[in-house]
């Protein structure tokens, strides 16, 4: 009897489970269309203007999409990267994109299909592996700052975009012949000319490139010539493969567990991929760091100074400070397939949830002074959990950050010992939207100098 006592008074004395809310967490009550315009042209300070009133989850109704319930708290972005990858579907709420990205795109898959493509793609992008690409990305490098004006401003995002393109030309698909190459640079920049606009027409109206009016657009107009030139270079490493050492020979020689390599088609699709969605983000990212360090002058001096010493670990520091104070794409998109509990709420199926990147890596909990260009936080120690997530997090974290930042490192590093960079003005540019990126208002203007 005593014991069943004890037992009753230690169950009466257990704290009873949290209590979870039916439905959505509550957001802005602005009207859809404004929330829309908001949500499109200035997506950070609509989402921390929501954060300061309604907390760390919250919810937007922007059209052409389902409720977004966008997340702010490491432990609730924690429950959307370690849940069911069969509920919290990626590929699902990326499908707008699938008449540019392709079917077969890492992007817009889910399930045990999106696990053997990513099995598959992995070898080439891992750390060991792209340490060879850093010669070939440094006289790339060198070769485009030899040409930069010296003594006067200019952006620095269009050279830096010169430069991501020549790596993705020459050392992700490294393209064989001259005049295919020489042709490739005229007509891939074209893919990218599309506006805010043009994305949120597409998300809005998931059909409009396959009507005459979406075929007319530029960049789908450059579109088959772009797809009839990546086949032939295609061709030209299956006919050859020792002669190339490339991340697409790498592909080219994958195989998977029935020994079947990757079609054509599906090769195709992830160089698309690697291009639109790889490029823009390393362009963006390099663009800001040279923003972010010419407003910040001791910052400058130091890594100047280490990198002369041969030592990076500043380097990284710079690397990961620019991409938490200026996070490139500002979160990553999971619809749910089923119902399922997030930060307390039991949202249905079909809901959108929103890791903030821009949000959570801006946490005052997270982060001191979280506004402030501090590279030296990531020499004090790594962040919590899930408070840093630049390329996403869960078996969805971008298959290319280590490549990415290898490039980033090693661009950087070469301009800096060969040019001295200041900033035109004191004033900081402030993030524009352009496509899904958040770029430097005025493209990062920079003065380049003689060392």
């Amino acid at each position: 009897m005593t014991q069943l006592a004890s037992e009753k008074r230690d169950e009466q004395s257990l704290p009873d489970p949290p209590a979870i809310d039916e439905g959505l967490p509550p957001g802005p009550r602005l009207p859809r269309a404004l929330q829309t315009a908001l949500w499109a042209a200035r997506p950070l300070a609509f989402m921390d203007r929501a954060r300061r009133r309604f907390g760390p989850v919250f919810t937007v109704r922007p059209y052409g999409f389902a409720p977004v319930v966008v997340l702010a708290d490491p432990r609730h972005i924690k429950e959307v990267f370690t849940g069911d990858r069969d509920v919290f579907a990626a590929g699902q709420a990326n499908a707008a994109m699938s008449p540019v990205l392709g079917r077969h795109s890492l992007l817009t898959l889910d399930g045990e299909r999106h696990l053997r493509q990513r099995k598959l793609m992995l070898p080439p992008f891992h750390g060991e592996a792209i340490h060879r690409y850093r010669e070939r990305v440094a006289a790339i490098t060198e070769a485009e700052v030899a040409s930069w004006p010296r003594g006067k401003p200019f952006p620095i995002r269009a050279r830096m975009q010169t430069i991501t393109f020549e790596v993705i030309l020459r050392a992700v698909i490294g393209v064989s012949d001259d005049a295919r190459l020489a042709r490739l640079r005229a007509v891939l920049p074209q893919l990218l000319e599309f506006s805010v606009l043009d994305m949120w027409s597409v998300w809005l109206f998931p059909q409009l490139l396959e009507t005459p009016l979406g075929r007319r657009h530029r960049s789908q107009r450059a579109r088959p010539e772009v797809d009839r030139l990546l086949y032939q270079e295609i061709a030209a490493h299956r006919a050859d493969p020792e002669s190339h050492d490339d991340i697409l020979a790498l592909l080219v020689s994958a195989r998977d567990e029935r020994d079947q390599p990757l079609s054509d088609e599906n090769l195709l699709d992830q160089i698309i991929t690697l291009l639109l969605a790889g490029h823009e983000t390393t362009t963006t990212g390099l663009a800001w760091a040279c923003e972010r360090l010419t407003r910040h002058p001791e910052a400058m001096r130091r890594l100047q100074r280490e990198l002369e010493d041969g030592e990076d670990a500043y380097l990284d520091a710079v690397v990961n400070e620019t991409l938490r104070v200026r996070p490139v794409i500002d979160g990553v998109w999971r619809r749910l397939t089923a119902p399922a509990v997030v930060a307390g709420y039991r949202l249905p199926a079909g809901t959108l949830v929103f890791p903030a990147i821009g949000l959570v890596q801006t946490s005052p909990g997270a982060f001191p002074s979280p506004y402030e260009f501090r590279p030296e936080r990531f020499l004090e120690g790594s962040p919590a959990p899930y408070t840093f997530i630049p390329f996403g997090g869960g078996p969805r974290r971008c298959i290319g950050a280590a490549f990415a930042t290898m490039e980033m490192k090693t661009v950087l590093s070469t301009v800096l010992q060969r040019v001295a960079l200041t900033a035109p003005a004191r004033r900081p540019e402030p993030p524009r939207t352009h496509h899904v990126t958040q770029v430097p208002a005025r493209g990062g203007r920079v003065v380049a100098a003689a060392r």
